[in-house]
């Protein structure tokens, strides 16, 4: 039997994009490796540097420094005309590399995982008279970037009833969308139990029976520091670990804050890929609400305190975890102490999100998305 081959291209603007695209390619290649084979190319891999940094560093910089400015061109795409022309001015530094990919891969199958993709993909294949099967995966759950829907004669791939109801309502045929559960890597297919939590604790030596970690993604959690000094100024009796990513700036402080401090079980991680472990070892997570980040601290069964969250994009994210009763959204740094002390001081409340977070009955998608992609 000939295998399949799939084409997976995604975008180095934050990590989720390349996440699920990566977790589904794996997954592929290490169970359905006798009918299907995947290649998993960044789609700016040939791009002049300039054109990467403005998509790539641009993104980053505007969600740690100017995340209102990212925001007011969020809003400003709503405008069709406007969402035309960032998609044109992308894709004509895209093309002549995908000419290239698809020529000599020859595809089965192309799967997208950014919306600034989806034009040049399918102007590419029209230029070159090829009729390959394409399926873009919304990565955005419940409130998706415009971006995403400009062709609305797609396959899409959606994690939520809620979004495809508002695709629907957008005049986007329901024979097109496709709705699973959201994609994560393998570690986190079940909860963890007792025995993974003890080896992890007994691993990082955690002694105390509570333990905070704050995490923001890849590029570390807005506000990071003050929040990190709000917490090791409180009255804490529980151990407080934080991943500071790839912001160089906020790991350099927090390391500093652990040198200085006395009488505090504080851990400082950069860009780590134990992210699974700390986890499992945690009972609260300060977080910002980017998808990834967040299915996976509700997967994982731990309690999601979230501090920060793009507008409109990641709302909701923020609004799925407050109406179920899965977490705590606090934008004030100041009130977070109190929050967090207040969760572990009552069993009662800590038990009540935990028993919310089961009964969620979240699952990893990972399998189903993979199992349809090879058999579209």
């Amino acid at each position: 039997m000939t295998k399949q081959k799939l084409l997976f291209i995604y975008l180095r603007t934050g990590g989720g994009h390349l996440a699920p695209a990566r977790s589904v390619a794996d997954y592929i290649n290490k169970y359905k490796n006798q009918e299907a084979e995947t290649l998993l190319i960044d789609g700016f891999e040939k791009t002049k540097w300039f054109s990467r940094f403005i998509i790539e560093d641009g993104y980053r910089h505007l969600q740690i420094k100017a995340k209102w400015f990212y925001e007011f061109l969020y809003a400003t795409h709503k405008l069709k005309f406007i969402s035309h022309i960032s998609a044109f001015l992308v894709s004509i530094n895209i093309t002549k590399y995908l000419r290239e990919l698809f020529c000599g891969y020859q595809p089965d199958k192309i799967v997208i995982f950014h919306f600034f993709l989806i034009k040049p993909v399918y102007s590419t294949l029209k230029k070159l008279k090829k009729e390959i099967p394409v399926i873009t995966v919304v990565t955005d759950p419940f409130t998706a970037h415009p971006l995403w829907f400009l062709r609305r004669d797609q396959n899409f791939i959606l994690f939520s009833e809620k979004l495809k109801q508002s695709c629907t309502a957008d005049g986007i045929h329901e024979n097109n969308l496709n709705v699973f559960p959201f994609i994560l890597g393998e570690k986190f297919s079940s909860l963890p139990s007792e025995e993974v939590i003890l080896f992890f604790r007994k691993k990082y030596v955690i002694e105390k029976q509570n333990v905070l970690l704050i995490l923001g993604g890849g590029d570390g959690i807005p506000k990071g520091v003050k929040i990190l000094k709000r917490m090791l100024k409180s009255n804490i009796g529980f151990s407080i670990i934080i991943v500071c990513g790839k912001n160089k700036r906020l790991f350099k402080q927090a390391s500093r804050l652990k040198n200085e401090i006395t009488g505090k079980d504080l851990m400082v991680f950069g860009f780590v890929d134990i992210v699974y472990e700390l986890l499992c070892l945690s009972d609260i997570v300060i977080t910002k609400c980017g998808a990834s980040t967040f299915m996976e601290i509700l997967v994982c069964g731990k309690i999601p305190v979230v501090n920060s969250y793009i507008w409109e994009q990641e709302k909701g994210n923020v609004d799925f975890i407050i109406e179920n009763q899965l977490g705590v959204y606090e934008k004030r740094v100041r009130k977070l102490p109190g929050v967090v002390e207040n969760l572990f001081d009552s069993k009662v409340l800590l038990d009540s999100y935990k028993k919310n977070i089961f009964n969620a009955g979240l699952e990893n998608g990972t399998v189903k998305v993979a199992e349809f992609i090879c058999k579209f």
